[in-house]
């Protein structure tokens, strides 16, 4: 990434804070170089189980010239789409979690690396977020594909 595009990528995230410029400042020093931010204003999170999310997130990228920003646990066991606001309080899906309103979530500092927790689609700043329905129809073909490979294996 480069450092117009952090930058940029940086004061869209901080947007959320209570004090931005003090979190930006913490941020930027934070040997672990994550934040903690509130969901619900500028974005919720959907949290999807790691190969559900992994392929899911492989249809979006074949849908979209790019999806919202998509984060990761240091195994990928977990993938968090940023969806607009209000979409974590609806959604009713079994082994999805979401971060909305009253939520805070650990964010990593776009384009550096943390031990863990890590960008797989780092902001863009303009506040592009995963539509909800081409998250659920990405999760549709996702599990049809799951699914299709369970049927073709033999005990």
């Amino acid at each position: 990434m480069q450092g117009s595009e952090t930058k940029t990528a940086v004061e869209w995230l901080v947007a959320v804070a209570p004090d931005p410029d003090a979190c930006r400042w913490e941020w930027e020093r934070n040997p672990l170089g994550v934040a903690l931010l509130p969901a619900g204003r500028h974005w919720d999170v959907l949290i999807l189980p790691g190969e559900l999310g992994q392929t899911a997130l492989g249809v979006l990228t074949n849908l979209l010239d790019r999806p919202g920003p998509v984060l990761a646990d240091s195994g990928e066991q977990r993938l968090g789409f940023f969806v607009p606001p209000g979409t974590a309080s609806r959604w009713i899906a079994t082994g999805v979690r979401g971060a909305g309103r009253g939520t805070w979530i650990v964010v990593p500092y776009p384009g550096r690396r943390t031990g863990g927790l890590h960008w797989l689609v780092v902001p863009d700043g303009s506040g592009t977020l995963t539509d909800p329905v081409l998250l659920e129809l990405a999760m549709h073909e996702a599990a049809g594909r799951a699914a299709a490979g369970e049927e073709g294996r033999t005990p």
